[in-house]
């Protein structure tokens, strides 16, 4: 593998066939062993392991939402997000985007282990939310801790099991599911605490692998039922118990 898993923003080659404007990133090698961003899903490595890792790791922070990876490319570490998340996509016959899966803290790539463990290239796109940080654990440094590691191949065996897990729950909204349903359901799943969404209409559409005007339609029926209240790049929950019941009406 000869290629960054995620390299600085500063060489756009990797992204070249993505017109989207990306932004500077700030790569630093520190220690993943130590920081408290998120939970830390090798912080029972042995001794040895540390030491591998803290050697070999590097640390990548991205200031704004940038691409970070197109389909085709190859990688050359496995990245493990310890703050913000990473938005893996594809591209609809149509030319919309349709996110597949998010990466967030904790958390690492199924399909870029897969690249690793089997020589191959991403089969997909990935682009990375503002303020996001990530740890990219070179290839042979990966494979060498997981022959040896019980938290590495635990790490790897629970990306696997989720990733079946959110990829059949969305094969499961695709089938069973109307559009509105299905952003019923983005918008619960994805809300704060606070009950709000921070995401343009667009952004939305490009999640749900659709059209802004068709989001914009939805929107427009969801206030209107006084489910949700939209502003500028925001959409507040007002009725999650009848936003819920809408998801569950053909279930």
């Amino acid at each position: 593998m000869s290629a960054p898993a995620l390299e600085v923003i500063d060489q756009m080659d990797m992204v070249s066939c993505n017109p989207r404007v990306a932004a500077k990133a700030r790569s630093t090698q520190e220690s993943v062993m130590a920081r408290s961003e998120a939970p830390n899903p090798l912080a029972n490595l042995s001794p040895t392991g540390r030491v591998l890792l803290e050697k070999g790791v590097q640390r990548i922070q991205f200031d704004r939402a940038a691409p970070v990876i197109h389909k085709g490319q190859q990688v050359s570490g496995a990245y493990l997000v310890t703050q913000g998340q990473l938005r893996v996509y594809t591209y609809t016959p149509q030319g919309n985007e349709a996110t597949l899966y998010f990466i967030r803290p904790g958390e690492t790539c199924v399909l870029a282990l897969n690249c690793l463990f089997n020589d191959l290239r991403y089969p997909a796109w990935v682009e990375t939310d503002a303020g996001t940080c990530v740890d990219v654990v070179p290839g042979p440094l990966y494979r060498r801790l997981f022959e040896s590691e019980s938290s590495v191949q635990d790490l790897t065996v629970k990306t696997l099991s989720t990733l079946v897990f959110r990829l059949m729950d969305e094969l499961e909204q695709i089938h069973a599911c109307t559009l509105d349903q299905r952003l019923a359901s983005f918008i619960l799943s994805n809300a704060s605490d606070a009950g709000e969404l921070r995401m343009t209409q667009q952004m939305l559409a490009d999640h749900l692998g659709t059209t802004r005007e068709v989001i914009a339609r939805l929107m427009q029926g969801f206030v209107a039922d006084d489910l949700v209240t939209t502003g500028r790049g925001l959409v507040t929950i007002n009725d999650s118990v009848r936003l819920a019941q809408l998801v569950s009406e053909h279930e």
